[in-house]
């Protein structure tokens, strides 16, 4: 599928780099292209711009508190106070982050979801967090995330003045701070937060602190035929990076859009449906969703996730224990189930309790994630559809 980009590069944009700063590779490999859907047809050769990557990358990593490039135009900012002490604040909560959360999911990843084979994590009412979706399900050729606040946009950090680079950068540090410490974002606090700068400048920082490079970011819509086009006004609103993990030569891509996933929204936007449907190999990860698809009003997007999902991975916030047909899904639990936290206590399922109280098979979690975050406190639930 075009979603699968190949780019055969370094992490210097060494040897395998031409002149004209394209990619050599062959016919069946595919190409970095704006109009990259799951149908469209590979191309025989992968273009990028050099000079543009360099600077989204060292754009990325001077908002995620990490050292640039010392020919960037952003080292020059790199001994001012403010900077310093935005370092420190990334360097002391990824460090916590680290070491409690991060290297934790990766290694229950690695053990619990070994088996799976995927290549698409569609994460709904995600927000920006493409942190816990790669850190999860760090192999995946594509990320498409979704919520409601917009896209935004990061403007040339070298060109702002002292004061308004300094405030950005104040920006990023509140938006990230409820996920870098409870795993998730709040919802409250995103609508204040991201609706003015938007989640890209999030995203940035999140591709920067997983160590990826970034190769290219472009604003979309999503056409009446689910294809992707340069945006225009009354279009689903999204963004397009393409980027690769250290140490590899694949490139991956992660999508976010904006858009209403209630049923009222959805029917309005039949195209978001049509390109969820065309994902290969679909993993849906549900994490702190506010329990919506508990209410009949989001009948459809739960639809869609159970009848084209080949996996689900999500805490008990996301679609409740009876939406899953036995007779269709293989089940497994993990961690601890007692019940919801007091804002969603009408969310109670006694018959989810009643399988933790009575599967002593189910695994502990050393990691805390979703709305129950401490240790061993909150849930996971594999889904695995019997079709696939």
């Amino acid at each position: 599928m075009s979603i699968l980009v190949i780019i055969l590069i370094n992490w210097t944009f060494g040897k395998n780099v031409n002149k004209k700063n394209t990619v050599d590779k062959p016919e069946s490999q595919q190409s970095v292209s704006l109009k990259s859907t799951p149908q469209a047809s590979p191309k025989p050769r992968a273009t990028f711009d050099k000079a543009k990557s360099e600077q989204l990358t060292n754009t990325a990593k001077f908002l995620a508190g990490m050292n640039v490039d010392s020919n960037s135009s952003l080292s020059r900012f790199q001994n001012n106070n403010s900077w310093l002490l935005h370092r420190r604040f990334f360097d002391n909560a990824w460090s916590k982050l680290e070491t409690e959360q991060l290297k934790k999911v990766r290694q229950w990843s690695q053990q619990e979801l070994k088996q799976i084979n995927y290549q698409s994590i569609f994460y709904p009412f995600s927000g920006p967090d493409f942190l816990y979706a790669y850190s999860f399900f760090p192999q995946s050729k594509e990320y498409v995330l979704v919520g409601l606040e917009p896209v935004g946009r990061v403007p040339d950090l070298a060109s702002l003045s002292e004061s308004d680079r300094d405030w950005k950068l104040q920006e990023v540090r509140g938006s990230l701070s409820a996920i870098l410490q409870f795993s998730f974002f709040l919802t409250n606090e995103m609508k204040v937060d991201l609706q003015k700068q938007g989640v890209l400048p999030i995203l940035y920082v999140f591709l920067a602190r997983t160590e990826n490079r970034i190769l290219d970011v472009q604003q979309i819509g999503l056409d009446q035929n689910a294809k992707i086009q340069p945006f225009q006004k009354g279009m689903v609103s999204g963004v397009k990076m393409t980027f690769v993990p250290k140490g590899e030569s694949q490139a991956h891509i992660l999508y976010y859009f904006s858009t209403d996933l209630s049923d009222d929204g959805l029917k309005k936007r039949p195209e978001f449906n049509k390109f969820v449907s065309q994902l290969d190999k679909k993993v849906t990860y549900l994490k702190a969703a506010s329990y919506l698809m508990y209410y009949e009003n989001f009948y459809e997007i739960k639809k869609l996730i159970l009848t084209q999902s080949h996996y689900v991975l999500q805490d008990d916030s996301g679609m409740p224990f009876k939406a899953f047909d036995h007779s269709k899904w293989n089940l497994k639990f993990y961690g601890n189930y007692t019940s919801p936290i007091g804002l969603f206590a009408n969310r109670y399922q006694s018959d989810l309790r009643k399988i933790y109280l009575t599967n002593k098979s189910i695994k502990p979690l050393n990691f805390g994630v979703g709305y129950k975050f401490g240790v061993n406190d909150s849930n996971l639930m594999l889904a695995e559809a019997k079709n696939n």
